[in-house]
């Protein structure tokens, strides 16, 4: 089934550059992927189209309405279930969430629609939680001004997973965080640059070698930036040998 994605949202002419451009712009219009955006504005019952409102026990700040948000919410339910969804996902993109890694992003892709909610302002009325099993998502321990860049960061990673949507079928594999580790260095033409050389082993046409040497510079850069991402790996009996290497090679230097 081809995923469907909906998002919630009071300025959904951002995700123009979502839906526009790039892998996810030709995926959405290849057709492996549907976007559709909702205006909780569209779903407000006053002249002012009043989507916020001081929150109770005062307070800085204003917090966003849960009727226009219930009603865009229940109507993007109501298109999915048109479509043959009946339980979709629900993920409010919030600082307080579960933290977006490639783990998570992988398990969004076994669903076969998202309803994304961007909430803006001191964030959204807490009822909407007891109106719909919504699980919050993190970019990180950061604040920004809404819920867009996130959901767009969420759907980027997700689109570029659907098969067929990057122009190489490994490239989302050999990227960073696929496997586990960060990716390894890349180069291309020309050979010599500035006085830099290409290493000798990527012009050698020996394959075998190529995969040691990139799995080594991986293995070495996550050392080197992200260690933590080693102690929870299960490291195979050549990347265990390639550590120690590496371990060795720095010690001598």
């Amino acid at each position: 089934m081809t995923p469907s994605y909906h998002v919630v949202s009071l300025f959904p002419e951002m995700f123009a550059a979502l839906a526009d451009y790039g892998v996810s712009g030709r995926a959405i219009r290849n057709g492996l992927c549907r976007l559709r955006l909702w205006d909780p504005r569209d779903f407000t019952l006053d002249a002012y189209r009043t989507v916020d409102d001081r929150p109770f026990g005062g307070g800085p700040g204003m917090v966003m309405l849960a009727e226009p948000l219930d009603l865009a919410l229940t109507a993007a339910k109501t298109a999915l279930r048109r479509e043959g969804v009946d339980q979709p996902r629900l993920v409010y993109l919030s600082p307080q969430g579960r933290k977006l890694d490639q783990a998570l992003v992988e398990e969004l892709t076994r669903e076969t629609a998202l309803v994304l909610l961007a909430g803006r302002y001191e964030g959204i009325d807490e009822r909407l939680f007891e109106r719909h099993d919504l699980m919050e998502v993190s970019l990180g321990d950061f604040v920004v001004s809404g819920g867009e860049l996130p959901a767009m960061a969420l759907l980027d990673a997700l689109i570029r997973l659907i098969p067929g949507a990057l122009g190489h079928e490994d490239s989302a594999r050999e990227d960073s965080f696929a496997d586990g580790l960060l990716d390894c260095p890349h180069y291309t033409r020309p050979e010599t640059y500035l006085g830099l050389d290409v290493p000798a082993i990527l012009r050698s046409g020996n394959h075998a070698s190529v995969a040691d040497w990139r799995l080594k510079q991986a293995l070495g850069r996550t050392l080197r930036r992200r260690p933590e991402l080693l102690q929870a790996r299960s490291l195979s009996a050549r990347e265990t040998e390639l550590l120690d290497a590496l371990r060795r090679e720095e010690n001598t230097e």
